[in-house]
């Protein structure tokens, strides 16, 4: 490995950091020179990145919505600069980065092409509004552009095996080309474990503040869990976003304004917050790959709340360091919220187990070792 170069792309800085970052760290430590691309670097965030020992590049692409021209425009410009730092190989992650990323680099010749599918997103969510013809159009484009894309990949790795099978029986990708490596991980040192908060009882949710991600249940579970518990909190921690399913700030303000639920916007370190929760909820019906914020919620010992839903699921033993919940069903939140009232023991004995399930699965050393193996650096 050492010698090659790697260069990285996404549609999102602050994730290169807070996601890949310890994966930044250990292929520079095996001599791999990497580029992070991304079209959204602040001085801080180019800061941490040289910190991890990486290159950051800036390049332009939108991070939501189709727009033709705007894309092609985008796509060629990557391709520049993809011959310009002449990698031995790319690995994209996001829905755009990897149908253009994996594009560009084929058209600037980049000899190894990966890519990193981190959950199937908003066209493939599952809500009233995907049935409608809108969304199927969208979901008919989307997996035409991604056949195309990830046809120029020599792997394409998955985070849950439901993604794997979509796609191959969607005549997406290549089952030869797919390989599992279960989740982001963590930094279990990082995220190390702190004494949960039993009184009064706090739960949390960090997210993009999205429909598809539960939000509206959340809130919906809340107003039902406050009648029966008033001393009870409810935080939101995530900023809106450029998602069609965004929630917009003045009916997150509206809400936190009721005093239903407290709204934190956006944060650069959630450790605070999960410091001073006493439970971590999920109600997702995005198309996850391993849900990021429950691993890291998991390794500082806290249980979560989740949905019996793709990507989710692969967090939760129900029952053991938590409650898996049907999707948009808001009654059965409140109800398995309302144990941990009840039963407050099950905070500090879920939390215990989630930090176990963390250690054995989402360190994040053990998956980015597993990640790095399927590179032909």
């Amino acid at each position: 490995m050492t010698g090659s170069t790697l260069a990285i792309i996404s549609s999102q800085a602050f994730s290169i950091v807070n996601f890949r970052g310890p994966l930044i760290a250990a292929l520079v430590a095996r001599g791999v020179r990497v580029f992070a691309l991304a079209p959204d670097f602040d001085e801080n965030l180019r800061q941490r990145v040289r910190q991890l020992g990486g290159q950051p590049v800036d390049y332009s692409i939108s991070r939501a919505g189709l727009n033709p021209l705007r894309d092609l425009r985008d796509m060629l410009g990557l391709a520049r600069v993809l011959r310009r730092l002449s990698p031995d190989a790319t690995l994209a992650y996001f829905i755009k980065p990897v149908i253009y990323g994996s594009i560009a680099a084929w058209l600037a010749r980049v000899p190894y092409r990966y890519s990193l599918i981190t959950g199937l997103g908003f066209v493939f969510a599952q809500n009233p509004e995907s049935r409608g013809v809108g969304r199927l159009l969208l979901r008919s484009v989307v997996g035409r552009l991604y056949g195309f894309a990830l046809a120029r990949n020599r792997r394409v790795v998955f985070q849950n095996e439901e993604d794997i099978r979509t796609l191959i029986e969607g005549g997406i990708v290549d089952r030869r080309k797919a390989v599992l490596v279960p989740g982001t991980g963590v930094d279990l040192e990082h995220y190390a474990v702190a004494p949960p908060v039993l009184q009064p009882p706090v739960f949390l949710m960090v997210a993009r503040m999205l429909r598809e991600k539960g939000v509206c249940e959340f809130v919906e579970a809340a107003r039902e869990v406050r009648r029966r518990c008033p001393s009870s909190r409810f935080i939101l921690v995530g900023g809106t976003d450029p998602n069609p399913g965004s929630i917009a700030a003045v009916q997150l303000e509206r809400w936190a304004a009721e005093g239903v639920v407290e709204w934190i916007g956006q944060v650069s370190d959630v450790r605070p917050w999960l410091a001073q929760a006493s439970v971590f909820v999920l109600p997702s019906y995005y198309r996850e790959g391993v849900p990021r914020g429950n691993q890291e919620a998991m390794a500082m010992g806290r249980p979560v709340i989740t949905t019996d839903w793709v990507g989710c699921r692969e967090t939760v033993v129900d029952g053991v360091n938590g409650f898996l919940v049907p999707v948009r069903d808001a009654a059965a939140l409140a109800k398995s919220m309302m144990r941990f009232i009840e039963e407050p023991g099950l905070i500090a004995r879920m939390g215990d187990e989630g930090r176990k399930m963390a250690q054995a699965r989402f360190n994040v050393h053990d998956l980015n070792r597993r990640l790095i193996d399927v590179f032909s650096l």
